[in-house]
């Protein structure tokens, strides 16, 4: 009789340390799939048509995320390939064309001053630290 209790003690002992070793190594971190690459849209809100030289243009402009990853940074560079302005994040000095600038935040503001007495076109580019880009074009007929 001893021998069979020990028997069944060996053969329950023996299926609860298979069951637990199958339950803990379930917990692979190679299975653990984090998404950190999220795609993302840019909104703008409404801006003149007309702007005169001199003026300065408020650009309201949100990235909305498909996702939130904290490590996420968006950066922002443009191009003026119409006319003469100068574009600029709050009041910090305006932006170099083609030179990437880090935005801090998701929602922001940039200000356009016109310098040109005819027609301007400009492009801005956002893009994340994924690759993901947009693109946004601004067109501003002279008011002079």
């Amino acid at each position: 009789m001893k021998r069979l209790l020990n028997k069944s003690k060996f053969l329950w002992m023996l299926v609860m340390v298979i069951a637990s070793s199958i339950a803990l190594s379930s917990c692979d971190k190679n299975e653990l799939d984090i998404q950190q690459n999220y795609p993302f849209e840019v909104t703008v809100m409404p801006v003149p048509a007309d702007v005169e030289s001199g003026q300065t243009v408020e650009i309201r402009i949100t990235i909305q995320r498909a996702g939130n990853f904290s490590d996420a940074q968006y950066y922002i560079r443009y191009f003026q390939y119409d006319g003469i302005g100068a574009l600029r994040y709050y009041n910090e000095t305006p932006y170099l064309p083609n030179d990437l600038y880090a935005l801090p935040q998701t929602q922001f503001r940039l200000y356009y001053t016109s310098a040109s007495t005819v027609s301007q076109s400009f492009d801005i580019w956002i893009s994340d630290n994924f690759g993901n880009e947009k693109q946004v074009s601004f067109q501003f007929n002279s008011s002079d």
